[in-house]
């Protein structure tokens, strides 16, 4: 019987240490200081600085989130999506601005989704080469049960003139059905890698196309998304490269257990391992990941251990891709940074929402909304990362 209790507990055993084996990155456990709900005891990097993109008042909408910003030609543009007053309501269109002096000043909002009837639209991030700058466009359809999204693209050559909508395809042409997610990540292949949340519900799926431009081409990648009610427990994902051009994909857990979920893929995107608990704490909140021109990987979220607000905002280093060591403060929830809210709304989050970077000039621009109704943008040189 001692036999049998002693094979038993090395087995279990074995198990917890085969779990965390599996988990494609881990975090230094002292990393961040959790009782320090401002900052986690983390610093800013040298030279950290933060502008305002769009800012709610009396005679503006009050509702902004999902903001992604891209470089094109000589401008810097921010998309977000935009409504009166409520998270994804009828009224909810996809608002853009420029920039002309690297990111100083900024336009007014144009309005970058055309005016669909029965419809309104959600942001769906940009995929920008030499030739064009191409925006994702969630367009939403009031007079379906379930409701039913599809996603459609806008392009432009000259950084004024957008095209009519076009819905984007799958590899045999027929439409997508879903929601992209915010940035799609090009492999030095040419290759796209990004997500949709398929309809109905809420479906994570990877997908991946070898047309550069994004418009079409794609294919759902092999991923044992995990049911959980109408959605996936896996949503809002990012997707970054360890040493060995491993891909990674993070993601938010929907089942509340305020960490990161991770899947790998070796195949360049076209199968995936299932998703696995890592130990970076998560608000369960949308994040993103990339990695820096030497290779170092990032992860930008709220590492909270619990839902509300989502603050701070952190991002997270790792020279390998496997072990993230190092962290710097973004935003914090001090009153001199963090602001009042000033508007109420349906899902109005108190914080630094939906974290979306990119890559410019030596710079890392990390864009997000402040209480959902502030447009933002943190930038830090890569070399003081």
């Amino acid at each position: 019987m001692r036999h049998i209790i002693h094979i038993f507990i090395i087995l279990l055993v074995s198990c917890q240490f085969m779990t965390a084996d599996d988990a494609p990155f881990c975090m230094t456990e002292t990393l961040f200081d959790q009782n320090d709900k401002e900052s986690l005891g983390l610093q800013r990097a040298q030279g950290t600085e933060t502008f305002t993109i769009y800012s709610a008042s009396d005679t503006t909408d009050h509702y902004a989130n999902g903001a992604v910003m891209a470089a094109y030609r000589d401008r810097l543009y921010c998309m977000w999506q935009s409504s009166a007053k409520d998270e994804d309501s009828d009224d909810t269109w996809v608002a853009y601005s420029t920039s002309a002096d690297e990111g100083k000043t900024w336009s007014r909002p144009l309005r970058l989704s055309p005016i669909i009837t029965g419809c309104h639209s959600t942001s769906g991030g940009w995929v920008q080469s030499e030739e064009r700058l191409v925006a994702y466009l969630n367009v939403w359809r009031h007079d379906t049960v379930p409701q039913t999204c599809h996603t459609y693209f806008v392009e432009t050559t000259d950084g004024i003139t957008w095209s009519q909508p076009q819905e984007v395809t799958w590899q045999d042409g027929t439409p997508i059905e879903g929601i992209m997610e915010q940035d799609p990540h090009r492999l030095d292949s040419g290759r796209l890698i990004g997500a949709v949340h398929l309809m109905p519900g809420m479906t994570l799926c990877p997908i991946y196309t070898d047309d550069t431009t994004g418009r079409t081409g794609w294919h759902k990648g092999d991923f044992p998304a995990t049911p959980n009610g109408k959605q996936s427990a896996e949503l809002e994902p990012s997707f970054s490269l360890q040493r060995d051009s491993t891909l990674i994909m993070t993601m938010r857990d929907q089942r509340s257990s305020h960490r990161i979920l991770a899947a790998q893929s070796h195949d360049r995107g076209e199968t995936w391992s299932k998703a696995i608990v890592t130990n970076i704490p998560d608000s369960r909140a949308k994040q993103c990941a990339g990695n820096l021109p030497d290779g170092t990987a990032y992860i930008v979220n709220n590492p909270i251990q619990e839902k509300k607000p989502r603050v701070p905002l952190v991002i997270s280093l790792s020279d390998d891709g496997h072990s993230f060591n190092r962290a710097y403060l973004l935003r914090s929830g001090s009153i001199d940074d963090l602001s009042p809210q000033r508007y109420v709304g349906k899902y109005k989050t108190i914080g630094y929402s939906y974290p979306k970077a990119m890559l410019h000039d030596g710079y890392l621009y990390i864009a997000y909304s402040m209480n959902k109704e502030v447009v933002q943008y943190t930038r830090i040189k890569v070399s003081k990362l």
